[in-house]
């Protein structure tokens, strides 16, 4: 989300417009825009539905506790990005999905960890190509 936030003038520039899904509950909704800064909307999943119809997956322990993980918590930490993931299921990973005006799915990306989200670079790549094909599901390369 930081990279986000970072180039928040390079998407709206290009028109993309930003939302952020959860499945937690609305005041934990408004702890993330408190503590770590979210401008877009938070749109509620609390039954989850995107998160199974877009095929978001569930971390196991040694994803969510490795030490390559442990030692991205603690850069986070430092870094003032407030503690580790509150919520109701911790081990609940993202995804990324752009889909254009015409509500059609231009890039899906499936997290394997928590942390490899696809760059801004790259989805404005896809904004900005030609292309208005459809694409298959994605697994990131965490």
């Amino acid at each position: 989300m930081t990279q986000l936030r970072h180039s928040k003038e390079d998407l709206e520039q290009e028109g993309v417009r930003v939302k952020i899904v959860t499945f937690d509950s609305e005041a934990l909704g408004q702890w993330y825009v408190s503590n770590l800064g979210i401008e877009w909307p938070i749109l509620l999943d609390t039954e989850r539905n995107l998160y199974r119809g877009y095929g978001l997956l569930t971390g196991s322990w040694w994803t969510l506790g490795s030490p390559v993980a442990i030692w991205k918590y603690v850069k986070l930490i430092f870094a003032g990005h407030g503690s580790l993931k509150k919520g109701k299921d911790i081990r609940q990973l993202g995804g990324n999905v752009l889909i254009d005006p015409r509500g059609i799915v231009r890039m899906h990306v499936v997290c394997s960890t928590p942390f490899d989200r696809p760059t801004v670079d790259s989805v404005l790549a896809v904004v900005r190509s030609d292309s208005s094909a459809p694409v298959a599901r994605q697994r990131s390369g965490g």
